[in-house]
């Protein structure tokens, strides 16, 4: 395991988002980027379906997050139906630092540049601590995911892809 220790190191927006919200979180500051599900349970200590990851969408031209357990991936099928959309599609870096002001592996699950659609899986909720990005791929925070649902302003979904 990684030594970590407690840092103000929060991506500067999301330390505000913290801050406007009334969280106080404890930010862990790793040496090593932690930029993927793996690398981020790995240095946490943690299981990976407690890593959750904030990926953006497309749908219908239209920035969606979606927020999934490290352990698990997003059906694209079942996230098009539950918005309703045409069709949906991973977004790209630049549409993801576009819409959330931060880059691609430290995505945390609200604190956005603007205000998106949020969708959060329901295996989130499997856990009684789960971790998110803190803005940048060196930074995490721990948090029950009933508040972080909550503060993302997400809506509960089944979005999990299915092993076949």
């Amino acid at each position: 395991m990684v030594d970590s220790t407690p840092d103000t190191a929060a991506h500067p927006r999301f330390a505000d988002a913290l801050r406007e919200l009334g969280l106080d979180v404890e930010v862990r500051r790793f040496p090593d980027a932690t930029r993927t599900a793996a690398e981020a349970a790995a240095a946490i200590g943690c299981e990976l379906s407690q890593i959750v990851k904030s990926l953006v969408f497309e749908a219908d031209g239209q920035p969606v997050v979606v927020l999934m357990d490290g352990a698990s991936r997003v059906d694209v099928e079942l996230v098009r139906r539950e918005l309703g959309a045409g069709s949906v599609r991973r977004a790209d870096a630049a549409l993801v630092r576009e819409t959330t002001g931060y880059a691609i592996g430290g995505v945390p699950p609200f604190g956005h540049r603007t205000r998106t659609r949020v969708l959060a899986d329901r295996r989130l909720l499997d856990h009684e601590t789960v971790w998110a990005a803190a803005g940048n791929p060196h930074t995490v925070f721990p948090l029950g995911p009933k508040a972080l649902i909550a503060h993302a302003e997400a809506t509960l979904v089944d979005v999990r892809e299915r092993s076949a």
